[in-house]
């Protein structure tokens, strides 16, 4: 493969210190496809919401040493990625990150140092939305356009059910497995980041492609009479958000009398939400609530097959089978028809 190709990963970003945590949230928040108001009125939620979380977000990244982890995992990812496709042509990989350093623009303005030949956009959320990689995307093209930058670009809308994502969750929770007390029962919880119920009515596919993930890994699992739930995490706000809670959950589990094994089924690295909300936050309030058996599974980071699954795509892309950006086998649409907030309606 002698063309150059740039691969760009796309995640949240998290602060880098705790005098960052502040405009990191109002950079959140100030996102259109998070807070869905005009742009004055945005800016002057953002700002507030921003000032009154601070506090609180400082205490988390406290517990993180200072900062977010989420940037040093992605460049473990960038760089096992980096490896792998080089054993197949003239790759280089590099980071964008939404809310925070290394933000889109410095990205692209690397990317045209780099001079590429083709660029495939590759979101770190293996399930679509628009809160989130339709956001990543779309900033990248206003940011292009602004620059006057203009590349040849294939986009990898999500792989909820990708055998290597697959793979490498069904690894570690084997391993996690191996750690638990085999006397105790043990339901298995799915645990996703939630979003308010008004964006998966308007369409996001979202909660229908973290069902097809689950499903895919209980499927492989293939455990007789597993017990297992999908639950939703770090609501933020007044608003209705998918339900059922991961702390709702726990709860039903304690009332059940079994232990759990949680799974962060939407994360591909550690960060605040897995290392603090997951790890101390609802592991205390399992304690409390008479849980004694609380498992962990981590997430994927680089482990070798979601890695060769994210490889995989980007050659797919590469030599031009567009149909595996955005479609299943069979040329079948990913995304059912209702889901009209989809990027197979944007391109």
């Amino acid at each position: 493969m002698k063309k150059r190709i740039a691969v760009v990963l796309f995640n949240l970003g998290g602060p880098d210190s705790l005098d960052a945590v502040q405009p990191f949230l109002f950079n959140l928040f100030f996102d259109p496809a998070i807070i869905r108001i005009f742009k004055p009125f945005r800016w002057l939620l953002a700002l507030f919401i921003s000032k009154k979380r601070a506090p609180f977000a400082k205490n988390i990244y406290k517990q993180l040493g200072g900062k977010s982890p989420i940037l040093e995992f992605t460049r473990k990812q960038a760089k096992a990625l980096q490896e792998k496709l080089e054993l197949s042509g003239n790759f280089k990989v590099f980071i964008a990150m939404r809310h925070w350093h290394p933000m889109t623009e410095q990205t692209l303005i690397e990317v045209g140092f780099y001079n590429p030949d083709e660029v495939i956009l590759l979101p770190l959320y293996p399930q679509f939305s628009s809160t989130i990689s339709e956001s990543s995307l779309k900033k990248w093209d206003q940011s292009a356009k602004k620059l006057s930058l203009d590349f040849v670009t294939k986009k990898i809308c999500c792989y909820p059910k990708s055998q290597g994502w697959i793979n490498a969750q069904i690894d570690l929770i084997k391993l996690e497995l191996k750690k638990s007390d085999k006397k105790i029962p043990l339901r298995f919880l799915f645990s996703a980041h939630g979003l308010p119920e008004k964006i998966i009515s308007q369409g996001d596919p979202y909660q229908s492609q973290v069902e097809q993930t689950v499903s895919q890994i209980v499927k492989t699992l293939d455990i007789q009479n597993l017990d297992w739930l999908i639950c939703y995490q770090s609501r933020v706000g007044p608003l209705e958000w998918i339900k059922p809670s991961t702390e709702s959950a726990l709860q039903e589990a304690a009332n059940d009398g079994v232990g759990v094994i949680i799974i962060p089924v939407a994360f591909v690295s550690e960060h605040s939400e897995t290392l603090v909300e997951l790890d101390i936050e609802y592991k205390t309030f399992a304690s409390k609530i008479g849980i004694t058996a609380y498992y962990r599974v981590p997430t994927v980071s680089d482990h070798p097959k979601f890695i060769n699954c994210l490889s995989q795509m980007v050659i797919n892309a590469v030599q031009g089978n567009d149909l595996a950006l955005f479609n299943d086998n069979n040329n079948k649409r990913r995304c059912e028809l209702k889901f009209t907030d989809c990027l197979q309606n944007f391109d």
